[in-house]
């Protein structure tokens, strides 16, 4: 759960500002990358439509910010800067209306960390991603390396990106396939949205998690 003593907030910067700086560096070539990629299909996706349909929303309604941490390589670090990102979002989104709640998104860009080696990135987001689906969050690596399978074709990597990055979002009903690896990620699913869905329904969706 979010402290007491708020950590002091990040310096967060809105996709049209980063936009709209003609030396934007690090954050524009992630952004430019959201424009290009996110936003467009892709042949080996395995489905119609873009990348990740969640980005054009939140791009159109500016609720799409981003922080680079420069010269950040220690895991440590980057763990405490997490944890105030993930404080700050709960903050933020606490005060908009759901429509706009569900596509606030922040992009916590680390240009410094190794993009040969991705591994320590992998384990810290396999640590953290507990406590976020718990709090309702889910969050995300991306990485030039990652090798998380697309959901509709195992052999596309959905989550490459040219700079090393994590991201935040809340939690939505569609992020279902990404929570059934563990029953610990599905029961905090299914505590916020399955109580509309039939026993049955429910008790099939169940079956099909992984112990843990």
């Amino acid at each position: 759960m979010p402290g007491t003593d708020p950590s002091p907030p990040l310096a967060l910067r809105p996709a049209t500002e980063v936009g709209a700086d003609p030396a934007g560096g690090t954050l524009r070539t992630v952004l430019d990358w959201c424009v290009r990629y996110l936003l467009a299909p892709h042949p080996e996706l395995g489905r119609t439509g873009s990348v990740c349909p969640y980005t054009a929303p939140s791009l159109r309604r500016d609720l799409l910010y981003l922080v680079e941490l420069p010269g950040v390589t220690d895991v440590a670090r980057i763990s405490a800067a997490v944890g105030a990102l993930r404080d700050q979002y709960q903050r933020t989104v606490a005060t908009l209306p759901d429509d706009e709640a569900e596509l606030l998104t922040y992009l916590l860009v680390l240009p410094d960390v190794d993009r040969t080696d991705p591994g320590p990135l992998d384990a810290l987001q396999a640590r953290v991603k507990d406590e976020f689906v718990t709090e309702g969050l889910m969050v995300g690596q991306f990485h030039p390396h990652c090798a998380n399978p697309g959901l509709w074709n195992e052999d596309f990597r959905p989550l490459r990106s040219p700079v090393p990055l994590l991201a935040v979002r809340r939690m939505l009903v569609f992020d279902l396939p990404f929570l059934t690896g563990s029953a610990r990620h599905f029961d905090a699913w299914a505590n916020r949205f399955a109580g509309h869905l039939p026993a049955r329904v429910r008790s099939l969706l169940s079956h099909r998690v992984v112990p843990g």
